[in-house]
């Protein structure tokens, strides 16, 4: 599973969904609190607008030490920009393109060199795993109120890792020691993804849909079918997220 050829299909699937939208559509409430559809969009092509300009800037600072002041300028930088939703869906376009082309580029120049991204540098092939997700989660609060279909593909697999893969973080920045942890995941296709060592005293399992809704927030662990026991059941689905910082 290349993760730019996969990042490149979840933008094509979310691009086929949104040119199908009316006006009336775009200008709609969205479920990220606060914006339309078209502010999704105008996210999504600013965020992907600084990919470019990070990967030709060598560095190891982030564009905060922390979420809030991150969330804040995501906010500011939207109501700024805030335009026509037709050339808002042309910019983003332009911008994924350039993007994709310049994480691949950076990762065939040096796949270990970090690119600056929000708190902490990223390799490119990891800020792609995260555009993915990003993407993934930003075209649910799209569908989802419209009551549009956006199936679900295997390539939840790489928002699965990441989600899986970042919590010891999730861990100690809620002052909890790190342990291992299983997860047994059902992907949409039927196949059967783990993550971890299935020796560890915590084990979550479940379908990958509800795994990776959780760690985007856009599902609580109450509502989900996913089981979880040992001893960090509970904080594993409660800290659970698919996003890096």
């Amino acid at each position: 599973m290349d993760i730019f050829d996969d990042l490149e299909g979840e933008l094509a699937q979310l691009e086929a969904m949104l040119d199908s939208l009316s006006v009336e559509q775009w200008l709609s409430p969205s479920d990220a609190a606060g914006w339309s559809v078209a502010d999704v969009v105008l996210h999504l092509a600013q965020t992907e607008e600084s990919i470019p300009l990070s990967a030709s800037i060598p560095t190891e600072a982030g564009w905060s030490d922390d979420d809030s002041k991150v969330d804040d300028k995501v906010e500011q930088w939207v109501q700024r920009e805030r335009g026509v939703a037709s050339a808002t869906f042309e910019r983003w376009k332009v911008a994924h393109q350039r993007a994709v082309a310049a994480l691949r580029a950076a990762d065939a120049a040096d796949a270990d060199r970090k690119i600056r991204w929000a708190v902490a540098p990223l390799k490119p092939a990891t800020l792609a795993t995260t555009r993915i997700a990003e993407h993934w989660a930003h075209a649910l609060d799209i569908a989802v109120p419209l009551g549009i279909d956006y199936p679900d593909t295997d390539r939840l697999r790489h928002i699965a890792w990441l989600g899986y893969n970042t919590l010891p973080y999730a861990f100690r920045l809620a002052g909890i020691d790190p342990q291992p942890v299983f997860v047994e995941l059902t992907s949409p296709s039927g196949a059967a993804w783990t993550f971890g060592e299935s020796s560890a005293a915590t084990q979550v399992c479940g379908t990958a849909s509800e795994f990776c809704r959780i760690g985007a927030r856009r599902l609580t662990p109450q509502d989900s079918c996913m089981i979880a026991t040992g001893p960090l059941a509970e904080e594993t689905l409660q800290l659970l997220r698919n996003y890096a910082l």
